[in-house]
């Protein structure tokens, strides 16, 4: 039995993603056990290993781990990117969940129907420069320090980093008056451990494809 924690999920981003991301910030190594078939799925199901009948699971230190949620704040906490206290762990949940919201607006995109697309991006747009991406630059003006809460890396400046990234590939300019948020993502990104997994071949995962949104759904619909 490898010591290495075990993800299942398909082969791509969804709410794996940002457990993936962790796990890479912490230099921890980790397997995958990707999801192809509908089968897949039910047979997790009806083995029990999914308490809630739903991936991501994760198999780490014994446990058959769900909820994307509750599996972020254990490798958070067993690898030291949770902060130094219960206040900084508040900051740190607070900016987490902020992050999260924006994530599954991105995310949510590549599923939108046709005729829905142009306003779902202009919505993606303005929650990003209006309500998300003003709280974390004056959170950085704020703090005055290299990372969104106390002196050290924080599962909030990794998963801000990862949702910079995603927003920027719908609009690369999307930063262009956070001048903060800029040299954020330049610091974050190179970080020996983040700067490995924004390497090609990588278990990071590349943005869902239209092509791919059929087999996705018939795993999981």
């Amino acid at each position: 039995m490898s010591g290495k924690p075990k993800l299942h999920y398909f082969n791509g981003r969804g709410r794996m993603e940002s457990i993936r991301w962790l796990l890479a910030a912490a230099g921890v190594e980790f397997e995958e056990c990707f999801l192809e078939t509908k089968d897949d799925l039910t047979k997790l199901q009806k083995g029990g290993s999914l308490l809630f009948q739903q991936v991501p699971m994760v198999e780490i230190d014994g446990m058959k781990m769900v909820q994307s949620r509750a599996i972020g704040n254990y490798i958070a906490a067993k690898y030291n990117l949770y902060g130094k206290d219960l206040k900084e762990r508040a900051l740190i949940d607070m900016y987490v969940e902020g992050i999260t919201d924006l994530n599954e607006l991105l995310m949510s995109h590549t599923f939108q129907p046709a005729d829905k697309k142009e306003q779902h991006f202009a919505t993606i747009v303005d929650k990003a420069t209006n309500r998300y991406f003003p709280v974390y630059e004056k959170v950085l003006k704020d703090h005055g320090q290299d990372f969104l809460v106390g002196s050290r890396l924080s599962r909030a400046d990794v998963q801000l980093l990862e949702t910079i990234l995603m927003a920027e590939e719908c609009k690369p300019d999307i930063l262009a008056k956070f001048p903060l948020l800029q040299s954020f993502k330049a610091r974050i990104s190179n970080i020996p451990t983040i700067k490995k997994f924004l390497q090609p071949g990588s278990q990071r995962k590349p943005p869902l494809q239209e092509k791919d949104v059929p087999k996705v759904m018939k795993i999981f619909h």
